[in-house]
């Protein structure tokens, strides 16, 4: 069968060329996906932006309130690293609910991807770092409220620390929130996932590979696990320029076949979010994203 495949042509906000976060990757990715043979008509989906009931699951009412008006404060639009326009407030909107109907597909199918999400320094009050709404911890919230899942696994391998996803969900016992990060990396203070692996600079695909094998049937043993949220960020990648590791691309597809085989093999449902990168190469960038789909397409 084909990946299922979420994704909306508004996760491009539209920014400058030259904007530090790459914008342009999200229709890039899709051209990719699309020249690799992985966009099926019967498996790709759209969603409709989150309700407002979803997102306040995750974040605090007043900030919800505020993007969704377009009314955000100047300091907070500071932490976030752009102003939160109508274009950027619908983005975030989609994204998360781009993430909710990915895991959902996930739960049917086995296996999906959302081709934008991994938006994990959004904290509860606020957001931060090029992330307005966390569309993990949203989706995660909102399949625990209405009981789709029990227990939700999520694993964070953007090369940055999942600071706001741990703060969401760290007093949500049904969910278990791993990240492994560099550990000199943004951000500054971080807030303690329930399990962190920090990495020095310059961490390559073997360190990199060995450190990951040996976590994953640790994070099995834990409980038994409803649905997997997997970042597969790639700004671990040595041609980052935010990354500060050297993972290859054959290093990120070890990776995602390490990540993705071993929950698939294990029977839990995967839903895949693309996280961070931020070369200044956005078609390279936008390959490197597609080597998640790639894969996820063996286990479809």
């Amino acid at each position: 069968m084909a990946l299922q495949i979420v994704h909306h042509p508004d996760y491009d906000a539209g920014f400058a060329v030259n904007h530090r976060f790459p914008m342009s990757k999200y229709p890039l990715l899709m051209e990719a996906l699309r020249s690799r043979g992985l966009t099926v008509s019967e498996a790709l989906s759209m969603p409709e932006p989150a309700p407002a009931a979803w997102l306040k699951l995750a974040h605090a009412a007043d900030y919800v309130d505020q993007v969704l008006a377009c009314e955000v404060p100047e300091k907070i639009e500071r932490e976030i690293g752009f102003p939160v326009g109508r274009r950027v407030s619908l983005r975030a909107q989609l994204a998360a609910a781009g993430t909710v109907l990915a895991a959902r597909l996930a739960l049917k199918h086995g296996i999906a991807c959302n081709a934008a999400g991994g938006s994990h320094h959004a904290r509860r009050a606020q957001g931060a770092g090029f992330c307005t709404f966390n569309d993990v911890a949203v989706a995660s919230l909102a399949l625990l409220d209405e009981r789709a899942v029990e227990n939700v696994l999520v694993v964070d391998l953007d090369v940055h620390q999942g600071d706001g996803t741990a703060d969401i969900l760290k007093d949500v016992p049904r969910a278990f929130t791993f990240s492994m990060h560099g550990e000199r990396n943004y951000p500054a203070r971080k807030i303690a996932s329930d399990l962190d692996i920090a990495l020095p600079d310059g961490t390559g695909d073997a360190a990199y590979l060995d450190r990951l094998r040996a976590i994953l049937p640790e994070l099995c043993a834990i409980r038994r696990w409803d649905i997997v949220f997997y970042n597969a960020g790639v700004d671990v990648h040595a041609g980052d320029r935010l990354g500060r590791l050297a993972v290859s691309d054959d290093g990120l597809r070890s990776r995602e076949a390490m990540v993705i085989s071993h929950f698939r093999m294990a029977g839990i449902p995967l839903c895949g979010v693309i996280g961070g990168g931020y070369s200044t190469d956005v078609p390279a960038l936008a390959a490197r994203h597609a080597i998640l789909f790639e894969v996820a397409a063996a286990y479809a």
